[in-house]
């Protein structure tokens, strides 16, 4: 693993030595420049886990290359330092997006405590780029493997309402991809950094469900020894997937239904109302309607859901995408076992093509 890279830009020589020499001791590279100019140069030409950057420098000052650094790599972590300690200095360098601030003279252990933390954030933060790259890339629409003129409209209509926050309701047979489609719209959204809370309805116990959705405090029931955060309080900022939300009880769809007009709930034994700022994306293979005459579904849920609605065509209505998927399907199994993809046949394809697929793209 390459050491991490400081740049430190400061106009006393015998202060960059003695900087590059403490660093250079605890394993890190480190590239040195004499003004603001010549260091705005060095990121542009190279890539650093952080700036050390004196606040008093000849030509553009500390303050003015710090802004520079912000236009330039948004996500550089930057130092600043100054002989001339003051609480203004300090509230300006932070404030124009500095990570920290540190006074001259200072302490060498000092110094390697903030350069330490500065570059752990850099870390954090290079992690979740990627992450937020690898999921963007995996559930980004337009890679959602789908020929058929039906899925074409499917992701226009994705690309519509995944900027705004409008409830989505995405209904379809089981195996056609419902979830992929919620992944979707969240990695396209602009709570993309926030978390993805997929709840199966139909997988957790009644009696279990309204603690996983909401929370409980200790002592609300048997068991309950400390309080639990639930899933919609952990989704604060990001999306909650609830895939069979025709399964849900009465008792707990009242409380959902809250939640989507109130945005706030009550953990299970609590008194306080908790506020969440949640997206709900729900998923369904039954008729909502047809349970709301039975009085199995709330009509006033129904509604608050089905704010922007999406059906996904089962795969036997979309014979193009049963030969794509199965190709894809076949290489991604070929290259996991390090082999090439075979080819199909005529025969094989004639027969993927007639057969109904009852389970849909799980099934295939």
């Amino acid at each position: 693993m390459p050491p991490q890279s400081i740049l430190v830009i400061d106009d006393e020589e015998i202060m960059r030595d003695v900087i590059e020499k403490l660093l250079g001791s605890e394993g890190y590279s480190v590239k040195t420049a004499s003004d603001g100019q010549s260091g705005l140069q060095l990121v542009q030409e190279n890539t650093f886990d952080l700036v050390l950057l004196d606040m008093m420098l000849p030509g553009i000052s500390g303050l003015e290359t710090l802004e520079q650094l912000q236009r330039q790599a948004p996500d550089l972590v930057v130092v600043m330092f100054t002989a001339f300690a003051s609480i203004e200095n300090a509230v300006q360098a932070t404030k124009s997006g500095a990570f920290d601030f540190i006074t001259k003279p200072f302490k060498n252990d000092e110094l390697l405590l903030v350069v330490k933390n500065g570059l752990e954030k850099s870390r954090l933060e290079q992690e979740n780029r990627q992450l937020r790259k690898s999921f963007q890339t995996r559930y980004e629409f337009k890679n959602i493997i789908g020929k058929n003129e039906q899925m074409q409209q499917i992701f226009e209509l994705i690309s519509q309402v995944a900027p705004h926050r409008s409830t989505v309701l995405i209904a379809g047979e089981s195996g056609t991809g419902k979830e992929l489609v919620a992944k979707a719209i969240h990695a396209c959204s602009p709570r993309v950094d926030g978390q993805f809370v997929a709840v199966n309805s139909g997988t957790i116990p009644f009696d279990l469900l309204e603690s996983e959705l909401f929370g409980h405090v200790k002592g609300a029931f048997t068991g309950a020894t400390s309080s639990k955060k639930g899933l919609f309080e952990l989704a604060d900022g990001g999306t909650v997937f609830l895939d069979e939300i025709g399964n849900l009880p009465l008792e707990t769809q009242a409380k959902l239904l809250r939640v989507i007009q109130e945005r706030e709930f009550r953990r299970v034994g609590g008194v306080e109302n908790t506020k969440v700022d949640v997206r709900i994306i729900a998923a369904t293979n039954a008729d909502l309607k047809g349970l709301d005459d039975r009085n199995e579904f709330r009509e006033d849920l129904y509604y608050r859901l089905n704010v922007f609605p999406l059906h996904i065509p089962p795969l036997r209505e979309r014979p193009r995408d049963i030969l794509a998927l199965s190709r894809y399907f076949l290489d991604r199994h070929a290259r996991a076992v390090g082999n090439d993809a075979p080819a199909l046949e005529n025969a094989a394809a004639q027969w993927l093509c007639t057969y109904r697929w009852p389970g849909n793209v799980r099934e295939l």
